[in-house]
């Protein structure tokens, strides 16, 4: 996820210099060797589309914050808050959106909008893990532990609308398990949060454009690259993508899976492997014994406290017959779990640049040079693999928001 005490521990002085140049439009040292974007003309007759039943439940201030409040967030980054050019507004919004067995819930974000003369473009922003116990840094609490307080704070106060989802989970939803890591309810809860921004706007007589960018790291790296997929599937028409800037997701999820339980090494973070496996035995209605999973005694422990602590180790954690079936694909039902998610081989029409750092120690750099590779091979010229040499899952993330920030002033 996207840590701010990380981001503001880590951004040297070219950082700094590069952020200013970035927020203003200018990308130095970040050239592209693909080609523009080509703009293909509309049919002079498109179809009549009946418009999608509106998704708004309602809205909240939450406060209007001065550029000076803002720059104050980020005084001890030099220069950065000097980029905060007007005053935001952030409220939280409810909207409705599909639970994973396809219910319509009440879900909930925040939109933070710049008070700005001309019209402005739309970012959404997935927001990275959030534990159980961290909650309210959901973006619809505004909280100052969250994400969107403060750097992403001052990127809307430069002229963006920001639509930042809780997910399911989180928020007005949170009475339902997070689906950590399912790329579907991600997705649709991301783009029903997007579509409640825009008729938000609307309502409100904000002046917003068209253009619609997408941004995220970790997990919300992958609910980036799932949201981009369903918005060029679903929604070309009404919410086109402009370009995305998804950083360090897992979206190799079936070769994720076995490099995992092929692990000799100690892997730090062997309980949000655990969560993923959880959800998605729950949302795919596996419904496994955890004596299937896992060998003991962490089936109980697993069993009374979901959250309890595991060993680093994969072979001392994970039953052996467990690893087998996912190593050799021999479980059939499980294995379809695990491709359902993979959302790395697909051909994107919008331009699409994958971050990642190439010693991330999470989330293994191999997922989005797979998804490079994939996405070429589909035909796919306008996608752009932009590894951070030798970055760590925490160490790239300010990187990763430098340089998200000038891929996206490119448009």
């Amino acid at each position: 996820m996207l840590n701010t005490r990380i981001f503001r521990s880590s951004v040297s002085g070219w950082a700094v210099a590069l952020l200013w140049l970035t927020l203003l439009g200018v990308a130095p040292g970040c050239k592209s060797n693909s080609p523009e974007p080509t703009v293909v003309a509309p049919p002079t007759s498109p179809p009549p589309v009946a418009p999608p039943a509106p998704v708004l439940v309602g809205s909240s201030l939450i406060g209007e914050y001065t550029p000076a409040e803002l720059a104050a967030r980020v005084a001890d980054i030099p220069l950065v808050g000097a980029l905060a050019r007007y005053p935001v507004r952030v409220y939280r919004l409810t909207y409705t959106t599909r639970s994973t067995d396809g219910q319509a819930v009440t879900a909930s974000g925040a939109v933070l909008v710049p008070v700005a003369p001309a019209a402005v473009p739309v970012i959404s922003y997935q927001h990275g893990t959030l534990q159980p116990d961290e909650e309210n840094r959901a973006p619809s609490y505004y909280s100052s532990r969250s994400e969107i307080w403060s750097a992403v704070s001052v990127l809307a106060a430069t002229g963006y609308v920001v639509s930042a989802p809780d997910y399911l989970g989180y928020g007005a939803s949170k009475a339902l398990p997070h689906p950590y890591e399912h790329g579907a309810s991600l997705a649709s809860a991301s783009a029903d949060m997007l579509r409640a921004t825009r008729e938000f706007c609307e309502q409100q007589k904000i002046n917003i454009n068209q253009k619609n960018f997408l941004l995220g790291y970790s997990e919300g790296g992958y609910a980036t690259m799932a949201l981009h997929q369903l918005l060029e599937e679903k929604y070309a028409a009404t919410l086109p993508v402009t370009a995305s800037a998804p950083g360090a997701g897992a979206y190799h999820k079936s070769a994720f899976a076995k490099y995992i339980l092929n692990s000799t090494e100690p892997l730090n973070f062997l309980s949000t492997y655990v969560w993923v496996l959880r959800t998605y035995d729950r949302v795919y209605q596996l419904n496994r014994p955890l004596s299937y999973y896992y060998q003991q005694p962490y089936a109980n422990r697993l069993q009374a406290d979901p959250f309890s602590a595991v060993p680093r180790q994969a072979a001392e954690l994970f039953a052996p017959t467990f690893r087998q079936a996912v190593l050799t694909n021999s479980d059939l039902a499980l294995t379809a779990t695990l491709t359902a998610n993979d959302v790395y081989d697909w051909q994107p029409r919008a331009p699409l640049a994958l971050f990642h750092g190439t010693q991330d120690d999470y989330v293994p750099f191999f997922n989005s040079e797979d998804a490079y590779k994939a996405m070429r091979a589909r035909g796919a010229t306008n996608v752009e693999l932009w590894p951070i040499q030798g970055g760590t899952h925490f160490s790239a993330a300010p990187v990763y928001t430098l340089q998200a920030y000038a891929f996206i002033s490119q448009f």
